[in-house]
């Protein structure tokens, strides 16, 4: 059975254009899909449990989603709600979505997919053979798994179809793929296995597919065969080029995507231009796997960071500015040690130089001369107290370190008073993992709610 799929956005929390919606809207959708989060912006958010996008903005777009899936007569799926789909931003997002409830005079039914694990539980799994890594993951051990602040799996399409089943009208997942609340309902209604879990990849960041990727919402309609996209905001057109160039998106291999359950070979897809705005994707493959597994995402406290910035604009100071930084990084050090007893393997420093290489550091290949440079120090302790006291170690160094013993003391500028910014924790991701289930619910929790 055709199947069609509403796509807002490739991020509930990134807008979407209403005109666009309401044009999707009137095509009438079997399923209006969105994304809510995802790994991009680091661990700090899993480690937290929080989400990355304001409260307002989130509640004011999926307010008009909740709007748009009335109008529609349809389900509405969240997948990855809050940024990372832990319990605490599972129980935000659906605090949100009560209150826009609420004020709209509707009622609906909800259900809510759980993904976070108990560390001791997963922990018991590690032992008993259940965990493998992933390439290039970290060596774990039962006591780096139980010191994980918080530890999610990864929904497929089985989970997100089971919450369909429940006949729910609004549907909040925690971390799922990012494919799996696109490709589920073509899967549950018989379409090409292929071409659901292909148009599901090409749909998960919205018209990031299209010529104008910023403009949000498309279209995906799944048949037999395979599927065809359609942006729909004006200006916005898909080409085989835009469609066929997505699978590189996030992905180590252009032609395949592993999912739970199996892959996705994509190796023998053709597409066509099916009309000024459309493209038709047919001759994907799914393969099957002969075990089930979803991938686990875990990050823990890493220490606490302090940090510090200074802007330089002396030429000199500018053109050697590499070996002003080590030399200081040698001396805070021996200072460190000296002052406060910390061995190097307790504390550590980075001098980060914006505006010449902070982003690549060693991997820079590019160079030109600045106008000046700041200097970024980033301090992690076991502790924010111990942080806190290397930063006004390294103080004075920012301000009035010298290239040389023989030149008079400089002076360089702090943007900030006090110098000294303490960030708190710092996380840092810890599993790289999948977990082999005999059941794709068995590390997931499904409840439904009347609001």
């Amino acid at each position: 059975m055709p199947t069609r799929v509403l796509i807002p956005s490739g991020a509930l929390g990134l807008g979407y254009d209403a005109e666009a919606l309401a044009r999707g809207i009137a095509l009438n959708p079997d399923l209006i899909a969105i994304d809510g989060g995802s790994t991009d912006s680091g661990p700090s958010y899993l480690g937290r449990g929080v989400s990355k996008y304001s409260r307002a903005g989130t509640k004011a777009e999926w307010k008009g989603l909740i709007e748009a899936r009335a109008q529609a007569g349809c389900p509405l799926v969240i997948g990855t709600a809050g940024t990372c789909g832990t319990e605490s931003t599972v129980d935000w997002f659906l605090d949100i979505t009560r209150e826009c409830l609420a004020e709209l005079g509707q009622t609906a039914k909800i259900a809510v997919l759980r993904s976070e694990q108990n560390p001791t539980e997963v922990a018991k799994a590690f032992a008993a053979g259940r965990v493998a890594a992933l390439p290039a993951a970290p060596e774990i051990d039962a006591i780096l798994i139980e010191s994980c602040t918080h530890i999610v799996a990864l929904a497929g399409a089985e989970q997100i179809a089971a919450a369909i089943d429940t006949g729910a009208e609004i549907i909040i997942a925690g971390r799922t793929t990012d494919t799996a609340t696109i490709a589920a309902l073509p899967l549950m209604r018989g379409d090409h296995a292929g071409g659901a879990w292909h148009g599901a990849k090409i749909g998960e960041c919205g018209a990031l597919c299209a010529t104008n990727p910023q403009s949000g919402v498309i279209v995906i309609d799944f048949d037999a065969t395979g599927f065809t996209v359609t942006p729909l905001a004006d200006g916005a057109y898909c080409t085989p080029h835009t469609v066929s160039a997505h699978m590189l998106y996030e992905n180590s291999d252009p032609f395949i995507l592993h999912e739970p359950g199996g892959h996705l070979d994509v190796t023998a897809a053709r597409y066509v231009q099916k009309d000024d705005r459309s493209v038709r994707v047919e001759g994907s493959v799914w393969v099957p796997s002969d075990r089930y597994t979803v991938k686990l995402e875990g990050a823990r406290t890493a220490g606490f960071q302090t940090i510090l910035m200074a802007t330089i604009r002396d030429r000199r100071y500018v053109e050697n500015i590499h070996a002003w930084c080590e030399d200081i990084l040698a001396k805070h050090g021996a200072r460190v040690q000296n002052r406060l007893g910390l061995s190097p393997e307790e504390f550590s420093v980075e001098l980060r130089v914006i505006g010449v290489d902070a982003t690549l550091g060693k991997l820079e290949n590019r160079a030109a001369p600045p106008v000046e440079v700041g200097v970024l120090g980033i301090i992690t302790a076991p502790t924010q107290d111990r942080a806190n006291e290397i930063g006004k170690l390294l103080n004075p160094f920012l301000l009035h370190h010298p290239l040389t013993r023989e030149e008079e003391q400089p002076t360089f500028a702090f943007p900030f008073s006090p110098a000294e910014i303490d960030r708190g924790a710092a996380y840092e991701f810890c599993l790289n993992h999948v977990l082999t289930l005999s059941d794709p619910m068995e590390a997931f929790r499904l409840e439904v709610i009347h609001a």
